[in-house]
């Protein structure tokens, strides 16, 4: 099963999710404290799984719903990472720093700050 973590303030406006088979396992309101301008200072948490033979398809209708700058999703399976920028997924095998690293960069590059590049590894 795959694990992944959405915030819903980083869906661009009018973008629909639907057709989605995924469990949601605990939606929570948080104030992260290392917010940026472009994002607002409350946000809300979507923890959810999905199957592991449906994460490459939801990683790639996630890039496709998020807003920019500053957003991403994380997304894993016991064996990969699926890190989901507007417009582009990032994947590498878990474990792997280099892959890590090079998905950090991508978003510090679009506006993210290093504080909120903390994924599970």
């Amino acid at each position: 099963m795959a694990t992944g973590v959405l915030i819903v303030e980083s869906l661009r406006v009018g973008v629909a999710l639907d057709g989605l088979s995924l469990t949601v396992r605990k939606i929570q309101r948080s104030a992260p404290g290392n917010a940026t301008a472009d994002q607002p200072p409350v946000w809300t948490l979507v923890f959810f799984d999905v199957a592991d033979a449906e994460a490459e398809a939801l990683a790639e209708q996630l890039g496709q719903a998020l807003d920019a700058p500053g957003w991403y999703v994380d997304l894993h399976t016991a064996q990969e990472s699926f890190i989901v920028f507007p417009g582009r997924v990032i994947r590498y095998r878990r474990g792997d720093p280099r892959g890590r690293a090079n998905a950090q960069d991508y978003g510090r590059a679009h506006g993210i700050p290093s504080s909120q590049l903390d994924w599970p590894t």
